[in-house]
Order: C-alpha cells, then structure tokens, then sequence
C-alpha cells in the first residue's frame, strides 16, 4: 500500500436544527486516507456516517473544518469548479444502484467519462474495460432492468471508476443485497483494491464485511474511533 495521502479531513463538525434545540452530528471528526486503502466506517443507525460521507465526497458542507484531497483545500473551490473536482476526482457507490434505467450499462458506465469531455470512442472503450474488470463483459448491452441485483451494483461501481478517481467513497454498498449477492460484491471491492489500487471509504453495518478493510472506524459521540485490527 502506497503512503501517499490521497484525503485529510480536519475538525469536521456538523449540527442540525431541530426545533428550537441544535443536534451535533459530528464533532471536531479527524481522518486521513492514504493511497489503495480500505477503510470501513461503522456505527450505529442514525450517528451519522452517510451525513459523514456525503461530507468527505463535497457533496455537502460541514457546518466548520476543512477536507483536503492531496492537499488541495476542496472549501476553497467554487460550485462549478467543485462539480468538476468531484466528477473527475471522487467516484461514489451508494446502497440503490441510482442506474438510468432507459440506458444499457455500457451507457451508464460511460456517463460521467462523456460529462468529463471525453470523445464517445474513448468513453466506451474505458467502459468497456471497466466492466470486464467488474465481470459484466457479457452484460453490457443490457439495461438494468435486465440484470440481478447484484449485476446492477457491479454497474455501479464500474460506473464509480470510470474516471479513474483518487478514492471511492461506499455509502452501505451491500446494504440492498442478499448475504451471498453481498459478500460477493465485497470480493469485488478488495478485488479492485488489490489488482487496481483503488481506495475505498465504505460505510457499513455488517461487522463481518467490515472485517475484511484494513482498518475499522467507529462513528460514535460524534468522532471516530478505531477499532481493533481488521486483519
């Protein structure tokens, strides 16, 4: 594993309103990510991890604290700009695979390489390698209607790696899956990790999975705290 840096997150806090008393959700969160690691968040039901995420991904702002990805400070960017960071940058993988039903996966894989510039020739090129890497070479020109549960999240990821980002962020990647279906898709994951030395962040609930990252967070009290040695 590589010991580049590819994420800092400092002093992250996040409150909420809720009637006339403010909910902290994170409190003065710290955390660093390095090249080709797999880093699994846990926590209990409604502490906050995908709020967390969502964080760490620029797609919402923490009420104070800075997330830098190789020492850029992404606060610093303006909205177009961040678009942009966030397109070519970060890849996300969420528990619904959010596919466009009216395109084949091919088509979905290639969407954010075709919002990034690229000629089409070259995006489905991309695509294509993508999916045989995620085992869907013979699946491509299905829509999702047409592929298992499991087929459409292997879609979603490939779709997550299009672009060849710093870092995946996972939010419950497995959490809409049968047991099997799911640990098949954390093979996967480690798969990709290992073999392309991709760097996850995944949220979830299953300890088991959690397990096999190489390192264990526990969102609690609003901080992170790490839990024992994975493996």
């Amino acid at each position: 594993m590589n010991n580049s840096l590819i994420l800092r997150a400092e002093n992250l806090s996040k409150s909420f309103a809720s009637g006339n008393t403010i909910l902290a959700i994170l409190k003065g969160l710290q955390i660093d990510i390095r090249k080709g690691e797999m880093v699994a968040i846990v926590g209990a039901s409604g502490i906050g991890k995908s709020t967390l995420l969502h964080i760490l991904g620029l797609l919402e702002n923490p009420t104070s604290g800075k997330v830098f990805y190789e020492g850029i400070d992404a606060s610093g960017l303006k909205e177009n700009e961040l678009a942009k960071f966030r397109n070519e940058k970060i890849g996300f993988v969420f528990q619904f695979h959010h596919l466009l039903n009216e395109f084949t996966a091919l088509e979905n894989v290639m969407i954010p390489a075709l919002i990034g510039g690229c000629k089409k020739t070259q995006a489905k090129e991309i695509s294509d390698d993508i999916l045989k890497s995620v085992g869907l070479a013979e699946r491509a020109h299905h829509k999702p209607g047409e592929l298992s549960g499991g087929e459409q999240q292997r879609v979603a990821i490939a779709r997550a790696l299009v672009m060849k980002p710093k870092i995946v962020l996972a939010d419950e990647p497995t959490g809409n899956l049968d047991q099997k279906t799911g640990e098949e898709v954390f093979e996967l994951l480690k798969k990709l990790k290992k073999e392309r030395e991709e760097t996850f962040v995944i949220v979830t609930h299953n300890l088991s999975l959690a397990k096999q990252a190489d390192r264990i967070l526990e969102l609690k009290d609003g901080k992170l705290e790490k839990v024992g040695a994975s493996r």
